[in-house]
């Protein structure tokens, strides 16, 4: 089944339809045109509404996790994955997520390690939280599902693992939808120091590297977790129940060790596993990433991210950057929704 035909407006009908000139640029809540003559698919609206939950977790098992996602959407359409960040969850794509089924895709969601239902195997595994492991895992993941070559779009952490996985499995990622663009780093980055201002952005990452910080975000995690959705998205008025729903993803038992260990390996305070130096390697060179990309960045975003300029050459396939305005913070997909389909409905046809 494929996503249903689009209607085809040019930019200029568009504009004179506005009434803006035909030099202004349409950014907007929920709503892009970064091109000229851009197709814009009619989705289903009625998908719109607001939406309280996922539906029944499935669980299957891929790699070293048994790992816990949700799906919606025809099982023989286009697959997207949808990768979320820290510290959110899978309803970072709560309303993305319909908009997509309606318009004919297969949408998969998953838990990241030690958030939600996914859980380690063996009691005995390392609670690993280092980038390349958690796009390891989603590679087992396509695998267990059978998926070859789906769409990869995330932000955060997730943008992070899409990043990885188009750079280095090309052949699985068909097209990939990055917040904050390209976020793929090292340890050696990692040992830079940075001026104060931007040091202080990642005021969390030191509290990280101490056990104090450790026992604090341990005891407090979902204060922890709003102060961050709060700093990251500072005009996203967010409620207690959209909140409180996100958290409990945050109770999983091995939720802080996979937290705490990701930031200190960025230090280098912890060691990764010696199976991932390999991939650790290819990463600290930064490779190009080659498939078909959509980069989005909000206007109010209060989290720590490059300046779109400085990462537009790392991609060399067709290739765009879009400004959501309107007040759009750091958890883009769940605070600009149509904007984010948008953005994978395109770029499916990159």
């Amino acid at each position: 089944m494929k996503p249903a035909a689009p209607i085809r407006i040019s930019r200029r009908h568009l504009l004179a339809m506005t009434g803006l000139s035909a030099g202004a640029t349409l950014l907007g809540r929920g709503i892009v045109f970064a091109e000229a003559d851009t197709l814009v698919p009619i989705l289903n609206t009625a998908a719109n509404a607001k939406k309280i939950s996922l539906g029944p977790m499935k669980q299957i098992e891929a790699g070293v996790l048994n790992v816990g996602y949700a799906e919606a959407g025809p099982a023989d359409g286009p697959a997207v994955l949808l990768l979320h960040g820290w510290p959110y969850d899978i309803y970072s794509y709560v309303d993305v997520v319909p908009l997509l089924a309606s318009a004919g895709y297969r949408v998969i969601v998953p838990y990241v390690r030690g958030y939600g239902t996914t859980r380690f195997i063996s009691n005995e595994a390392f609670r690993n939280g280092q980038p390349s492991a958690l796009a390891v895992d989603t590679i087992a993941f396509m695998d267990a599902l059978k998926i070859q070559k789906p769409i990869l779009a995330g932000f955060d952490w997730g943008a992070r693992t899409a990043n990885i996985i188009s750079a280095l499995w090309p052949e699985r990622c068909k097209a990939m939808v990055s917040v904050s663009g390209y976020l793929i780093g090292s340890q050696e980055v990692g040992k830079v120091p940075l001026p104060p201002k931007a040091e202080l952005e990642w005021w969390y990452q030191y509290y990280f590297a101490t056990e104090r910080g450790r026992a604090g975000y341990d005891k407090y995690r979902h204060d922890f977790a709003r102060l961050i959705w709060q700093l990251a998205s500072p005009k996203w008025d967010f409620d207690d129940a959209t909140f409180n729903r996100s958290a409990a993803a945050f109770d999983n038992p091995d939720h802080v060790s996979v937290v705490i260990h990701n930031y200190r390996w960025r230090l280098s305070l912890a060691e990764g596993e010696p199976k991932n130096d390999d991939l650790e390697k290819r990463l600290a060179e930064f490779p190009v990433i080659t498939v078909p990309t959509i980069t989005l960045e909000g206007d109010a975003n209060g989290a720590p991210h490059p300046d779109p300029q400085a990462y537009a050459k790392k991609f060399s396939g067709k290739y765009s950057h879009r400004l959501i305005t309107g007040g759009i913070g750091h958890n883009l997909p769940q605070e600009a929704p149509q904007a984010f389909v948008q953005a994978v409905v395109d770029v499916d046809r990159y």
